[in-house]
This record gives structure tokens, sequence and C-alpha cells, in this order.
């Protein structure tokens, strides 16, 4: 197997070194984490959603206990939200003591194999519980829109043996949806102290503007651009260009049915599932049935459609798997001619277990593009009700193909913009372009 890079509390863990027992427990956690995933995308309430987050983390760690603090940002403190189990009614701590302290000042984990040798350790908690700490691993809780700090994430004694390298990429991932939770939280206590509607919106579309790429990553050999405008002050829009774990870039393009806040949430659940995901698998067509079979049970009304593109700037060579989404397109520079990223399956939230074979693969070649949007671009209507259509879309692409591909995106933009009738777009918009130069 390939190895799997990790940047986010973990370290860097290398799948092919695990033994059949660790690889075992690795599935079984991201198994849980799936669970996690389902009911982060269909609950609303706060403490539902962490009391699953740390008991499935509990037991994919086989650990005795497990604790989850939120920052009191007034007091400088952590306080104890959920925990499985706990001999007082809360513990506060100053972020100047304790291990869990440290843990969120530096915003790093901590893997603590013998708490009492560790200065950094305040026995104060053990004393007051009678409870022995023999070892700890805890990871700090940020928000994934403003990396500020949210809480940290503990658990305690290692059932057998001390915490390890499978541990630390475990509790990385459960951390992961706790701050997404705690963050969807915050978000909408903002938008209940708004005295209007429109003013709470307005918070939220920056939280849905930090889903979107606002630095392009860097792919050797091509340029990439986003452009995104939601119909409301939020939108249930979502793109994204990310590294994958064997290299490649992933090009992904979604968009669930329905406007506003809770089409918002959704997709913020959905792109916490991929990222989860992205840290064990790498094809499109397992990535995709992977959130399918996440999200099929809780999508009660709602579905998503979604493309995933694999791009290998190596080899030049694009995959894909579609999940009911257009428009997507391979433009090629050389005839000037479009071929269709068709669907390969059902929209995610359709079907329980649906599968989303590879469609056929591309061969990038020098001024190629692979182009996303979403079908707010082509369904946008003129005052007689004309739509915006597919020809006029693929004529202003090869117009601009040659420009710098921050100038396409915008240029098809601003088109659009003047197109459609009204001060705000019909639908959220959304394009993703991305070319090869080399």
């Amino acid at each position: 197997m390939s190895s799997i890079r990790m940047t986010t509390p973990a370290t860097n863990f290398d799948v092919s070194n695990l033994s059949g027992e660790e690889l075992r427990r690795c599935f079984a956690g991201m198994h849980r984490l799936l669970e996690v995933t389902r009911k982060l995308a269909a609950e609303i309430d706060l403490s539902a959603i962490l009391t699953a987050i740390v008991n499935e983390a509990c037991q994919a760690l086989d650990c005795d206990r497990a604790s989850l603090y939120q920052y009191d940002r007034k007091r400088n403190e952590l306080y104890t939200t959920v925990v499985t189990e706990l001999e007082i009614e809360e513990i506060r701590k100053s972020l100047d003591f304790g291990i869990s302290g440290h843990v969120a000042r530096t915003r790093e984990l901590a893997n603590v194999a013998d708490p009492p040798s560790d200065p950094r350790w305040d026995s104060s908690v053990d004393r007051a519980t009678g409870y022995h700490t023999r070892n700890i691993l805890a990871v700090p809780l940020t928000s994934p829109h403003d990396d500020s700090l949210l809480g940290v994430l503990s658990v305690l004694n290692k059932q057998h043996g001390s915490f390890d390298d499978v541990d630390q990429m475990l509790i990385a991932a459960f951390a992961q949806h706790a701050a997404v939770a705690l963050d969807r939280a915050r978000l909408v206590e903002e938008i209940k102290s708004r005295e209007q509607i429109e003013a709470s919106l307005r918070v939220a579309r920056d939280v849905q503007r930090s889903f979107m790429p606002d630095a392009t990553p860097d792919i050797p050999g091509y340029e990439a651009a986003t452009w995104w405008y939601p119909h409301q002050a939020v939108g249930g829009d979502y793109c994204d260009i990310v590294r994958m774990r064997d290299g490649r870039r992933g090009l992904c393009v979604a968009d669930v049915s329905g406007h506003g806040l809770g089409p918002s949430l959704l997709m913020a659940s959905v792109r916490a599932a991929l990222r989860a995901l992205l840290l064990e698998h790498s094809s499109a067509d397992v990535l995709l049935k992977l959130l399918a079979r996440a999200l099929a049970d809780d999508l009660h009304g709602p579905f998503i459609t979604m493309i995933l593109v694999t791009l290998d700037p190596q080899s030049h060579r694009a995959e894909f798997a579609n999940a009911g989404h257009a428009p997507a397109m391979h433009y090629s520079a050389a005839d000037g001619r479009f071929h269709e990223l068709d669907s390969t399956g059902v929209p995610l939230g359709v079907v329980d277990d649906a599968d989303y074979p590879l469609g056929p693969p591309i061969d990038m070649q020098c001024g190629d593009l692979i182009f996303l949007c979403t079908d707010g671009i082509v369904e946008a209507m003129d005052a007689g009700g004309a739509q915006f259509g597919q020809e006029r879309l693929e004529g202003l692409i090869r117009q601009h193909a040659a420009a710098p591909v921050p100038e396409l995106v915008r240029a098809i933009g601003r088109e659009v913009e003047a197109y459609y009738v009204g001060e705000d777009p019909p639908d959220d918009l959304t394009i993703l372009a991305a070319r090869r130069n080399e």
C-alpha cells in the first residue's frame, strides 16, 4: 500500500508498515468515523453530535475515557462539555496549566505515556475525582474557517499499552468533525443574535466563502482558479482543490438541492466527510461511494450532485467519477472540441449503496482545460426567459481559453451576472477550471 501523509496534528503515517491488527484498528476506526459523519449531516442538536463523537472516539481508540473541552474565550478556560464518565459535575481549567492547557495554547497534539512524570501534568483533577490517569492523548479543536481555538479532545488510559500512530491519526480525524460541529453551532448562535435575517446571512456567507479555495493550491505544470457567487447570502455550492495522499490533485464541484442556510450547513458536513475520507482513499470512485453510503440514510429530501476529478501532474492523466453533476467538460485545445464528463452514478443521497465507476480517462495535452461548474451558470435566464445555455458557455471558454485561468473564470462569471435579471442570481453560481500549461 502507499503511504498516508498527514499535516494536522498527527505525524506522518505509513500504512505499508502497519501490522494486520493495526490495519484492523485503522479501518474499524474509520467505520466509526463514517457513523459520526452521518450524525453530523442529519443532526442539528450540538449536544447529541458531540456525545456521538466522544463515544465513538473512545470506542475507536480503545480507551477508558474520553472528554471534549470547549474553550471559554471570556475566561480563557477549558471546560468539559461531554465526557464518557466523570465523578464531578464539571471540570474547568486555565489554559496556563495541564496537558490540555498546553495543547490548547500550542495547537499541537500531545501523546503522554506517563503523565505524572511530565512537567506539564496537573494532578488536581485526579485528586478531585479519585481517578488514576495512566496515559493521555489530546488534540486541539480549531475552526475550519478562521483557525480560532474551539477546545480540546482528549482520551485517557489506553486499554492495552500506550497510544500509537494509528490512535493519533484517528483522534485527528474525530477532532476535525468535532471542530465542524462546534463551528456550525457558533455560527447558528451568531445568526440567532442578529436582529435581521439579512445581517445573519451575511455572517454565514463569510463562513461559506471559507469553504471555497481562497488561494489556489499549486499544481505543477497547471494553472487553476475558481469563481463563486451564491444565490443568497449563503448557498449550497461547494468547490475544492485538494492534494491527495498519492500526490495527485483532486478537483471537486458539488451542488446541494435547495438554497439558504440549511444546504450551506449540509455542504459543510460533506466537506468535512470528504476531507476525512481523503486520509485513507485517493480514488474518485471509492470516495464518492463512501460519501453516498455515509449520507444516503440522512438526506430525506435534499440530494447532492458532485463530480470529483483526480489529476496526475506527472503523467497528465485525469480520472473522474460523477454523481449526477453537470456541466463538467474537458476542452481539447488542439481541435477546440468539448468532451462531456458524463454522470457515472446517481446524486448522493438518492440510493443507499450506489456505485460510482470511473469514467473514461482523460489525457491532458498542453492548453487543455478541465472546466467544472454548477447548473446555475447555464440555467441563468434573461428577461425573456431564455437560458444562458451550454452553447454560450462553450463559446466563452473557446474565446478565453488562452487567457490566464483566473481571467477566464472571471470573464465567464461577469457574462452570467450581466445576463440574468435582478440583483441576485436565481441559483448559486460556481466555476472551477484547471489548464495544462506545460
